[in-house]
């Protein structure tokens, strides 16, 4: 049999399993050599340009032009020490990818004398052409002028690929009239807000507080099969799911792949992105195998959140550079494979101030617990107040996939504490009388070991159903999609955070001036706040109906798809926030809400599409094919002088196939309908509920049902598509 499918699988047996990968002494030897750091620029710039530089890290001061030029000098130096001869200008536009323009250093003097240069106008800012990139109408389409600009805060580094190397400087991208066209810009915004607002609240325990940060440790989740039976594979090309494929006899039920051991090849695959990774200075400490077949996990040393979102960015892009050296693709969309667990990318977050405190983990003492207390309510007044704002931040067709299936946690946005924290909230709420003392006894249980356990981590449960659970020194978002840029829930996280610290400040200044003391102030604004907030905390099973009536009857919201959850980014209380804030102007969250919903159509569009294309092109082909022998096996049987009796079975058979087929092909013709009616519907957003409710929830899963049927009737020979038990199983 000549297919794609055979082919791919013929050559696996011909494979080189575990390609040699060149193996290091130390991780620490490797470590950000690709990197410019701090020690890089000491050793290539004068002291002058290093604490310029400097000074526009630690402290965002401008540089000026003439530092500029001895940096830009400093690091065209230091990369062609490295082999590089060109560099680009790295950024994050709205299309959920990375984007560069790569320019040499070469250049021509009027004289016709052949040299290098790098100034400080071109590490500082550029020009690149904005016409092909999302705008969601910020511009019209003549007006193509974008420009990036320089982001200190994220150290340049070189990107090798193949032999060639190339300066990679990460910027900000925003448009001729200023608006941000990208996702690093309002991250940096929100990072800003946030300082701005919890420095007051950390200074009310400790005046030494200058700066306070937040920190990101993703969980990149992602499925690794054969290269050859992805390409084999029409959907996983174009769309990165199967939107086709019957689950195999064995899937993950006997749950023996969670943690078990890497086979050699996916392992060398491992090894190979690591080491890559780490000359890149991203700090990756964590490998092993996830719940599916074939899914596995890596996971970092957390960092300052920009930073950790630009290397989980470049992350994905080297795992699938470097899958292609051992003959593999990596699985990046949230829902590859249906009937086994989706992917996600659990962002684990907490804030750390300038003076080494993590304000989300208790200390030992009355004050710092009182401290923590104080954060960690903050957060949870955030996401109850602004719920419907999260779970649009990490809305996406992929992630409608994933979400309430499988250990994904549910649309219903909601916090898990664990009953230790659950029974502190609930005694400062419940204590009787209205008003705390300053000799109140909850305030002098604050100097506990048993209430708010020293080890946190040893008493909070890990509830894999709750979208946001706190997990002993940090919180876990857990409802971010593997494909996803973490920048855009973590700008949301960021955004909710400081607008409700401000307000905690307000509130505590409010009671002071009513003569309270410090200590009793804020106690009366956190249990002011747990008494507003407490009905977004559950602890139970997220899967359970149950728990979805409940959410009802509390009023938390439930929006299953994404072109309804994106409605929160424009609603008043939003804009507002946003823009009081100075995140988002209204025009820029306007342009983002269209262009999210634009993504939608399209990825829709494009997975009914390849759906329509591969059942008339592989899977109608196949099972006509089939129907034809059988046909002409019956017709031999009967021209034998045999009875109906001796080709009943083979009569069954016919009958189901030649229904399944009438199903797929009046189906797909159904569907093509459908999309031609929703391509009529002018306004976006009616555009995005339309091909949700009129081409994805009607057709996608009924077209697949006879499809899969098909596929467990048609003679395996003749099936060209490569089955789940052959790309989930076979290394």
């Amino acid at each position: 049999m000549n297919s794609l499918r055979y082919n791919a699988l013929g050559n696996l047996g011909n494979l080189q399993i575990g390609k040699e990968v060149q193996g290091i002494a130390r991780i620490s030897a490797i470590f950000a050599e690709n990197v410019f750091t701090a020690q890089s620029a000491r050793t290539v710039l004068s002291d002058e340009a290093y604490k310029s530089l400097m000074g526009s890290i630690e402290g965002g001061k401008r540089i000026d032009r003439a530092m500029g030029d001895q940096i830009a000098a400093g690091l065209r130096a230091w990369a062609e020490s490295k082999g590089v001869t060109h560099y680009t200008h790295w950024f994050q536009p709205l299309t959920g990818t990375t984007a560069e323009k790569h320019d040499s250093f070469f250049t021509i003097k009027s004289d016709g004398t052949a040299i290098e240069q790098f100034d400080g106008d071109a590490l500082i800012q550029q020009e690149p052409d904005a016409s092909s990139f999302p705008s969601g109408g910020l511009r019209a389409t003549f007006e193509a002028r974008g420009y990036t600009a320089w982001d200190p805060s994220s150290p340049a580094f070189i990107l090798e690929v193949g032999h060639g190397r190339t300066l990679c400087i990460p910027t900000i991208f925003v448009s001729y009239t200023g608006e941000s066209l990208d996702t690093k810009t309002p991250l940096l915004r929100s990072l800003e807000a946030l300082n701005k607002a919890a420095v007051p609240v950390a200074q009310l325990f400790d005046r030494n507080v200058d700066k306070v940060s937040a920190t990101l440790g993703w969980e990149q989740e992602y499925f690794i099969i054969d290269a050859g039976l992805a390409m084999a594979r029409p959907d996983l090309v174009m769309t990165g799911r199967t939107v086709f494929g019957h689950s195999s006899a064995k899937g993950q039920q006997l749950e023996d792949h969670y943690f078990g051991s890497i086979p050699e090849r996916v392992y060398a695959f491992m090894r190979d992105f690591e080491n890559e990774s780490y000359k890149l200075g991203i700090p990756l400490r964590t490998r092993h195998n996830e719940v599916a077949p074939a899914q596995f996990e890596c996971a970092p040393i957390y960092e300052e959140v920009n930073l950790a979102v630009d290397h989980n960015t470049l992350l994905m892009d080297i795992m699938a550079r470097v899958a292609k050296r051992h003959g593999l693709a990596v699985l990046l969309h949230e829902k590859p494979f249906a009937g086994v667990n989706g992917s996600g990318k659990h962002n684990n977050w907490s804030l750390q101030t300038d003076t080494g405190v993590n304000l989300l983990a208790p200390g030992r003492t009355p004050k710092t617990n009182l401290m923590f207390l104080t954060f960690f309510v903050n957060v949870i007044k955030a996401v109850h107040d602004y719920a419907g704002l999260l779970r649009a931040s990490i809305a996406s067709a992929g992630n409608d996939h994933r979400l309430g299936a499988n250990e994904a946690p549910p649309a219903i946005i909601s916090i898990f504490i664990g009953r230790f924290l659950t029974e502190v909230l609930q005694e400062i709420k419940e204590r009787v009388g209205d008003h705390f003392t300053e000799q109140d006894e909850i305030l002098l249980k604050l100097d506990i070991h048993k209430t708010i356990p020293e080890l946190l981590l040893d008493n909070t449960d890990r509830n894999r159903t709750s979208p946001f659970a706190f997990t002993g020194n940090k919180f876990e978002f857990r409802a971010v999609g593997s494909h996803a840029n973490c920048a855009t829930p973590m700008t949301v996280l960021n955004a909710i955070m400081a607008k409700t610290l401000e307000e905690f400040k307000a509130a505590v200044d409010s009671y002071m001036e009513k003569g309270e003391k410090k200590e009793v102030a804020i106690m009366e604004a956190i249990k002011d706040y747990i008494v507003a907030s407490e009905k977004v905390l559950f602890e139970g099973d997220g899967y359970s109906q149950e728990w979805h009536d409940e959410a009802a009857r509390r009023g938390l919201p439930n929006v299953p798809n994404t072109p309804m959850a994106l409605d929160s980014y424009l609603t008043e209380k939003s804009k507002k926030m946003f823009s009081d804030l100075g995140i988002y102007n209204h025009a820029e969250l306007e342009a983002r809400h269209e262009i999210m919903l634009e993504a939608y159509i399209k990825k829709v569009q494009i997975e009914s599409r390849i759906m329509g294309e591969m059942c008339t092109s592989h899977i109608l082909p196949s099972a006509i094919r089939y129907q034809n022998l059988l046909v002409d096996n019956i017709r031999g049987l009967r021209e034998m002088g045999l009875l109906g009796d001796a080709f009943s079975n083979q009569m069954q058979i016919l009958q189901k196939i030649s229904l399944h087929i009438a199903e797929v092909s009046a189906g797909v013709e159904r569907m093509i309908q459908a999309r031609i009616t929703c391509n009529a519907i002018e306004g976006t957003r009616d555009k995005a509920i339309a091909y949700c409710e009129q081409v994805k929830e009607v057709f996608f899963d009924k077209i697949r049902y006879h499809v899969d049927k098909l596929e467990l009737l048609v003679d395996d020979q003749l099936w060209v598509l490569p089955k789940y038990r052959e790309m989930l199983f076979i290394r």
